[in-house]
């Protein structure tokens, strides 16, 4: 182009050369990129540059203007949608953990709710605008392959906090939240390459009518299908035995434990069915409060199920769980891999600890315990009254544990040392906060070593590893943002099939 005396630059080139080149830029530096002329914008938004868009918003009305041309530009090609809604920090007047459990009670007793403050009925009406414009953007994509939808506004509506008293200060009439029910449902009615469908924690956007949106063929070829928490209460769920028939090649599955049924058990574990290898069930105290475990999967039907899929493992998230339920849910022969426990009224027993223990032994790879305590003086210790600690248990009997953590119950400084021993350097991850451990009075007493020290450096040892307590709570986002936490590792357990 120089010989011929052409003019040469950045927007001579040809398009298709240009995209090219654009296809090593990580997606942000493609969006600065698109700013530089209208020829670049255009090459920038060619659909193969834009497979997949991961999105996470703050619930904010600054995000609006930028969701909206990045939506308008590639939300009728992209393959794989993933959108997290999140309220960056709780305000005042209906936020916070303790609020929420509190507010649980408030709907139990019949009394009033406690009213939002204005930014929190602010951050609802932007939420309701932001679900708007993602799902009106993608309604006629017949290319979309993975929908993923995550509304970390709603924790407050999952201890029963969030009210339609609430949402009708925001939506009058209901049209918005109707609108979004119907954009759901037409982006289901027109998928023809939907694989991978997960809603979670969204605030009424499925509805127990909604799947009946899909195809047969849709339906008969869906992978993976994940409903978890969506304000539905009574007896109604959004998936039924009868429409899970339909399901017949999944692979993966995510929803409340309340929902999860003996009769679905049975569906899965039908020789119709392909295998079934991840299982993720939540279990909250408010379901289980407006539902029964009466219908729950008894052994036996777990056992069919796992004839059939020899190769099942199970994740499950507890919110808030009696020991007692907690008992009764655990069945023997649910091949669980994954458990995390979140409380901030009822504590885990050390009796659950033990059973998981005896019965999972080798299953089992990952143990969440958190606890949300106000009084940071007084953490429950699950070795009370016990001979052998139902931690060190824990760690002897499971001899797959990677992944430990723990907030809010007492772990003895000798007891941890013992943990770091027993599993070593497959103990991938070690998590326990400084305020969690304790010392005996003897280790404290003897002025020749430095307890701290001492501790660090035995652990230290058992792992093979640098090893610290950690420092600051607010830092683990497992205990945080133990919703999201969950969501997002829901989302690598079932994709690591």
């Amino acid at each position: 182009m120089s010989v011929c005396g052409e003019a040469v630059g950045a927007g001579s080139l040809p398009s298709e050369l240009v995209v090219h080149i654009f296809s090593f830029l990580a997606a942000p530096d493609r969006l600065r990129a698109s700013a530089a002329c209208s020829h670049w914008r255009e090459c920038l938004f060619y659909p193969a540059l834009w497979p997949r868009l991961r999105l996470s918003l703050r619930v904010s009305p600054a995000e609006r203007p930028r969701l909206e041309f990045l939506m308008r530009k590639c939300g009728w090609f992209v393959r794989e949608l993933r959108v997290q809604f999140a309220a960056d920090n709780y305000p005042t007047g209906g936020g916070g953990a303790a609020a929420a459990a509190e507010g649980a009670v408030v709907a139990v007793d019949g009394e009033a709710p406690p009213p939002l403050s204005p930014r929190w009925l602010d951050l609802l009406r932007t939420y309701l605008e932001l679900v708007l414009c993602v799902l009106s953007s993608v309604r006629n994509n017949r290319n979309l392959q993975k929908l993923s939808l995550f509304g970390d506004i709603s924790i407050l509506q999952q201890h029963g906090t969030i009210s339609n008293t609430y949402l009708g200060k925001v939506d009058p009439d209901g049209k918005k939240i109707k609108q979004i029910q119907q954009l759901f449902e037409e982006i289901l009615g027109n998928s023809r390459q939907l694989k991978w469908l997960s809603c979670g924690l969204m605030l009424q956007i499925v509805t127990p009518t909604s799947l009946s949106s899909l195809s047969n063929p849709i339906a008969n070829t869906m992978e993976h299908l994940s409903l978890l928490d969506n304000h539905i209460l009574g007896n109604t769920t959004l998936i039924t035995a009868v429409e899970l028939e339909r399901f017949v090649n999944l692979r993966s599955l995510a929803l409340d434990f309340c929902d999860f049924t003996a009769e679905m058990a049975r569906v899965l574990a039908d020789s119709n069915h392909v295998p079934l290898h991840r299982l993720s069930l939540l279990v909250h105290s408010v379901s289980i409060m407006h539902k029964s475990l009466d219908n729950m999967p008894k052994d036996e039907n777990w056992q069919a199920l796992t004839r059939n899929s020899t190769n099942l493992r199970v994740y499950i998230m507890a919110f808030d769980v009696k020991s007692d339920d907690m008992l009764r849910i655990l069945k023997p022969s649910i091949p669980l891999e994954r458990i995390h426990f979140d409380s901030y009224v009822t504590c885990v027993s050390g009796a659950v600890v033990d059973l998981i223990s005896r019965q999972y032994d080798k299953f089992l790879t990952h143990f969440i315990l958190m606890n949300d305590v106000i009084d940071m003086s007084a953490f429950p210790d699950l070795s009370d009254n016990r001979n052998e600690d139902p931690l060190v248990l824990l760690a002897w009997r499971c001899t797959r544990l990677s992944l430990l953590a723990i907030h809010g119950y007492t772990v003895w400084a000798h007891n941890l040392i013992a943990i770091a021993r027993l599993r070593g350097s497959d103990l991938k991850v070690l998590e326990v906060t400084e305020e969690s451990i304790e010392f005996d009075q003897g280790e404290l007493a003897d002025q020749d070593v430095d307890p701290v020290h001492n501790f660090i450096e035995q652990v230290s040892l058992g792992l093979g590893r640098p090893w610290h307590a950690v420092m600051d709570i607010e830092l683990l986002s497992v205990f945080t943002e133990p919703t999201r936490h969950f969501y997002r590792e829901m989302q690598s357990f079932s994709e690591g099939i």
